[in-house]
């Protein structure tokens, strides 16, 4: 007995039931039923209704535009009532939450709930402390006293009419008992301007003010200001070598606006507003110059003066041992007009007879001529004039001014003669230099026709035209779904109903066993003629062409039937002719 390995074969996977065999087979093949094809126009008759329906919604519902993106519900529920009571209608959105209103209506409804102070502001401010509870550690209470400063500093800032929103971030570091570890205060604010709207200088710098004033401690240079597009607005003092052509440009831009104003006044009364154009470029000049000069005076002034000096033996008094010489009278006294001395040269001894010489005289006046030798050391002062100028910068170097007048409409141009006339007015009014080398040009020329058309807004810009639009275009759609939707699906409904209704037997057939043969021709059961079924007229080469008479008799019925006047015609004939 031999046990031989016989191969296994793996299991036969299941058979699918042959519903599910073909998907697209079972779904032609449920269309096909009688039921379904019958619903069928009906139920694409809904379906395109429903979609016409859902084109209409569509189009005619006006574009929507966000009106708060963020509300609280109380405050959500209060600003839908106010909407609904002045009858402009909102939507709120499942997803987001957002609150729109139609993009018509956004300016009216942003009016309307800022009159009603709608939506009502969250607890913000110092009001945050009255919610602090009882028990908070210290570092909690300081954050929310810095989060009230900051709205507080927020909402400040908000009441310039050109700041639409603002937020306010301090940084306050803590005190330490050293003194070098000691961090000044700093704050960042970012303000959302108005559409169109920008902030001055002045503006900026109040801002910069206003912020470093609530802070002890806090300088002005700390405070750092961004607008919405993230420009930088202030300014440092490091920035200011960086920027310099901005501060060029800016300064050139402020004395042409001026020069540009002044020859506004001054030509708006002479030639009326619109009939001229003027155009200026300013050269300015921002170097700053700063000069240092020093001057001394030649005539110095006696400061200090020391030395010493020794008296002639030839010119001592009288003394000794009186004798004859000794008692000899002395020379009558002579009175000499003193002469002028020059000044002495700085470093020189001073001339004898001099307010010097005699200012170092001691009591007793002694002269040249019983001095035998002096020795001095004097100090002068010298005269000593310091200045020092400064030119700011802003000087105009040259100035060019270009001035275009309008020729009268219907009258002779402006003569050389006015237009020189007007020419002085404008350099009196730019203050010309000829110095300067500035310049002065006025022209009289035909401005292009600009039609008053052009100014006005175009017909395609109104408001009504998108709405228009929009309801045109829903009326279309809807047209086409009927024509060509509905319609022919309601001329099919009506065939099939016509199709489907049962026509009486015709010439005397029966209901019910009745046959045709190839000819169209109804025979009985028997096989008796009764009539030809509803299809091509019978001709008269049918009827001679016929098999035997039975079929003859069927088609003279169908014959008679189809042509009834040429029937009527033939019988009278057969009657007249006797038959």
């Amino acid at each position: 007995m031999s046990n031989a390995l016989t191969p296994t074969t793996p299991p036969a996977l299941p058979q699918l039931p042959e519903k599910f065999a073909n998907p697209l087979r079972q779904i032609q093949a449920v269309f096909a039923q009688p039921a379904v094809r019958r619903a069928l126009p009906m139920v694409m008759l809904v379906g395109l209704v429903a979609a016409a329906a859902l084109a209409w919604m569509a189009f005619s519902t006006p574009p929507q535009k966000t009106l708060f993106a963020e509300l609280a519900d109380a405050d959500k529920a209060s600003v839908t009532q106010a909407l609904t009571a002045a009858g402009i209608t909102s939507h709120i959105d499942n997803g987001t939450g957002a609150l729109t209103v139609n993009d018509e209506d956004y300016s009216k409804a942003r009016m309307l709930l800022a009159s009603q102070g709608l939506p009502k502001a969250t607890p913000a401010g110092y009001a945050i402390l009255d919610q602090l509870p009882m028990g908070v550690s210290r570092a909690v209470e300081g954050e929310r006293l810095r989060q009230a400063r900051e709205s507080e500093l927020a909402r400040s800032i908000e009441e310039i009419d050109t700041v639409a929103e603002a937020r306010v971030h301090l940084a306050t570091p803590e005190a330490s008992v050293f003194v070098r570890d000691n961090a000044a205060p700093s704050a960042s604010v970012i303000v959302k301007l108005q559409p169109g709207r920008a902030l001055s200088d002045a503006q900026v710098a109040s801002i910069r003010n206003l912020v470093a004033s609530s802070v002890p401690g806090m300088k002005p240079d700390a405070v750092t200001i961004v607008d919405q597009m993230g420009g930088l607005l202030t300014k440092g003092d490091g920035d200011k070598g960086a920027d310099g052509n901005d501060e060029r440009l800016r300064l050139q831009r402020q004395m042409e606006d001026k020069y540009r104003e002044q020859l506004n006044q001054l030509l708006t009364p002479l030639v009326g507003a619109g009939n001229f154009s003027a155009e200026i470029q300013a050269d300015i000049d921002l170097n700053e110059t700063q000069a240092t000069k020093e001057t001394y005076d030649k005539q110095g002034a006696l400061r200090a003066e020391q030395g010493q000096w020794t008296r002639d033996g030839a010119g001592q008094q009288p003394g000794g041992i009186p004798g004859a010489l000794s008692n000899t009278p002395p020379p009558a006294a002579t009175v000499t007009a003193p002469t002028p001395q020059p000044a002495p040269a700085p470093g020189a001894a001073p001339a004898p007879g001099s307010p010097q010489a005699a200012a170092g005289a001691v009591a007793g006046a002694v002269t040249d001529a019983m001095k035998q030798s002096d020795q001095y050391a004097r100090s002068y002062d010298l005269g000593k004039e310091v200045s020092v100028s400064r030119v700011a910068p802003g000087s105009v170097k040259r100035l060019s001014v270009a001035v275009l007048l309008r020729d009268p409409e219907g009258a002779r141009p402006r003569s050389q003669a006015e237009i020189t006339q007007i020419t002085n007015l404008v350099r009196a009014a730019v203050g010309f230099d000829q110095n300067r080398n500035d310049n002065v040009t006025v022209i009289s020329r035909k401005f292009a026709g600009a039609s008053d058309d052009g100014a006005k807004a175009a017909w395609y810009d109104n408001a009504w035209v998108p709405m228009l639009a929009r309801n045109l275009t829903a009326i279309v759609i809807a047209l086409l779904v009927l024509l060509l939707g509905v319609r022919p699906l309601a001329k099919a409904l009506l065939k099939k109903r016509d199709d489907a209704t049962p026509r009486a037997p015709a010439l005397g057939a029966p209901m019910g066993g009745a046959a045709t043969d190839e000819n169209g021709v109804v025979l009985d059961n028997d096989g008796t003629v009764v009539g030809p079924v509803d299809g091509p007229p019978v001709s008269i080469d049918q009827l001679v062409e016929a098999r035997n008479f039975d079929d003859r008799v069927g088609m003279v019925r169908g014959f008679t039937r189809d042509n009834p006047a040429r029937a009527a015609l033939a019988v009278r004939d057969m009657i007249a002719e006797g038959r």
